[in-house]
This record gives C-alpha cells, sequence and structure tokens, in this order.
C-alpha cells in the first residue's frame, strides 16, 4: 500500500486496547508499548487527539497503566468490566470507538485504527468515503484480512516486536496458557 504522511495532517488515532493487549500477550507473552505505537503511528503528523479505550476492574489494578497513557498524551476512556451470572466477562468499546471516529472525522485528515478486529471493516469504509485517509496498526497474524484489505496503510507490529513490546525476550518468549490453578477447599 502506498499512502501519503505529511507533517500537516491532522490525525486521530483510536486504540482498541484490550485487542492490542491480549494479542500482545497470546503471541508473544508481552504488554505493549503504546508509547512506540503512537509516535510510529503518527509518523510526524500532527496529534489531533488520541484516545485508548479502556476496561476498569474492581481491584483497580489499572490505574497505574491509566496514568502511563495519560503521561504519553493518550487520553482514556473507561468502561466497567461486565461479569455476567455464567462468568463470563466483557467489556465492549466497538460501538463507541466507531462513533467518536465519526464524530471527529471532520476535524481529520488521517484516521489511524489500532486494532486487528474485522468488525471495523464498515467503519474504514465510512470514514474513506467522509475523506479520511484509514490506517490500520496491530499485529499482522492477529489482524483481520479484510480490515488490512479495506485500510489505505497497515503497520504490521510483528515486523518488529522488539521495537513494540516491553519484556520480549524473542520468538521464544511466547508463553503457553497457564495451567488451571486449583480451587482451595
Amino acid at each position: 500500500m502506498s499512502v501519503i504522511k505529511h507533517k500537516n495532517q491532522r490525525v486521530g488515532i483510536f486504540i482498541d486496547t484490550q485487542n492490542l493487549y491480549h494479542c500482545a500477550k497470546n503471541i508473544y507473552g508481552a504488554k505493549v508499548n503504546f508509547g512506540q505505537v503512537v509516535k510510529d503511528g503518527l509518523a510526524g503528523r500532527s496529534l489531533t487527539r488520541a484516545v485508548a479505550y479502556v476496561t476498569t476492574t474492581e481491584s483497580g489494578e489499572e490505574k497505574n497503566f491509566f496514568e502511563a497513557l495519560g503521561k504519553m498524551g493518550i487520553e482514556t476512556k473507561t468502561k466497567n468490566l461486565q461479569i455476567f451470572s455464567g462468568g463470563a466477562k466483557k467489556a465492549n468499546w466497538d460501538i463507541d470507538l466507531a462513533i467518536d471516529a465519526i464524530k471527529l472525522a471532520p476535524k481529520l485528515d488521517a484516521v489511524i485504527l489500532v486494532t486487528g478486529d474485522g468488525d471495523f471493516v464498515s467503519l474504514v469504509e465510512y470514514l474513506q468515503n467522509v475523506g479520511c485517509q484509514v490506517e490500520v496498526i496491530c499485529f499482522g497474524k492477529a489482524t483481520s484480512a479484510k480490515l488490512i484489505e479495506a485500510s489505505d496503510d497497515f503497520i504490521d507490529l510483528d515486523e518488529n516486536p522488539r521495537k513494540y513490546l516491553l519484556g520480549f525476550r524473542g520468538e521464544g518468549n511466547r508463553r503457553g496458557p497457564r495451567p488451571a490453578q486449583k480451587e482451595e477447599e
């Protein structure tokens, strides 16, 4: 893909935090360097807004992470984790992220979606139809082929995991699933 990026472009970055977090954890057993992802996505252009959509838990252990995002100039939007009666957990941000991107589109030249979720293909097509260049950043191994195809540009974080991951020690870094813990009786 060939896309033009110049310093006067107004850019909005929308980060599907859970998607990126789980991709990094499941593929590499590491955490994402969100600052580097934003910096490389921005590519010297004018940042209008960077928003990370995040989930809060009852324990509040994510507070330091939210503060770190803020120090990087990334706004956080939070939503409580929903726990259903069967034990399933969910905090879906897709609609909110899409609405924010649509609302900001008139003020942007380029929209960067940091996600691999194929559910965003329709959003990409809409944003392109209203004149925005749409770029996607994610781990290629976990990104929808249709999302990559629909976007104007794709940055594959798999091409340089050492640059985009914290605690990355090489291809052998991937940890398998944790063994089930026994419940105390």
